[in-house]
């Protein structure tokens, strides 16, 4: 799945953006060689939990080509996932760091970056058979799900079931029995205005690893 994640080419804008994106660089990145494809799932083969987000950074995971490697977003989240037990390392720079994910699997709503960071409807749509085949690979304990796109995509895919709104903390549960959290996305915007802070984010992924720890 993988292989076809990274292969895919069925969005033209996201793939004229992603494409344009690793040409151009940023300056502060201008040696560097970007991945500028569709990004795939990462983490622990065995996983129990599985995290959504939304789609890559323009300069993060497009650049790096792994999941939330390589900016901001990133830094906050794998330093809460280290506190908890679920990464080996608290900072996710490239793709040959070291970085061992444990009990988890991250995905994402979209797998290619998208202008300003907003994919639209149509490309949702067509990314949501890979999150699909995602939930698929197994009977997954719990999901954590990092932004409302990322709750509402999930809500797509599997809409039977006791779902709640979005909030950070909020908790639903998929027909399976799988538990669902929300929280909020540890974008800049979230983190540099305290919208969302460690203490937040570390009780968010308590309550998602609880059902497998």
């Amino acid at each position: 799945m993988n292989e076809r994640i990274a292969g895919c080419r069925q969005c033209p804008r996201l793939v004229d953006w992603r494409e344009k994106t690793a040409r151009e660089k940023r300056r502060s990145f201008a040696g560097h060689e970007y991945w500028g494809r569709p990004v795939p799932n990462l983490g622990d083969p065995q996983a129990q939990g599985l995290i959504i987000g939304l789609a890559p950074a323009a300069h993060g995971a497009n650049r790096t080509g792994r999941m939330f490697t390589g900016d901001r977003s990133g830094d906050f989240l794998f330093a809460a996932l280290h506190r908890a037990g679920l990464a080996s390392q608290a900072r996710a720079v490239d793709r040959n760091d070291g970085l061992k994910l444990h009990k988890i699997m991250i995905t994402a709503a979209v797998h290619c970056a998208p202008p300003a960071n907003k994919p639209t409807r149509e490309e949702e749509a067509t990314c949501a058979p890979f999150l699909q085949e995602t939930l698929a690979l197994r009977p997954w304990r719990s999901i954590l799900c990092l932004g409302g796109l990322a709750w509402a995509a999930l809500k797509r895919a599997e809409p039977q079931g006791d779902w709640t709104a979005f909030g950070h903390g909020a908790q639903a549960r998929l027909a399976s029995g799988c538990a669902v959290v929300g929280c909020y996305h540890p974008s800049q915007q979230n983190t540099f205005t305290g919208r969302l802070t460690p203490e937040m984010m570390d009780q968010a992924i308590s309550l998602f690893a609880a059902p497998f720890d």
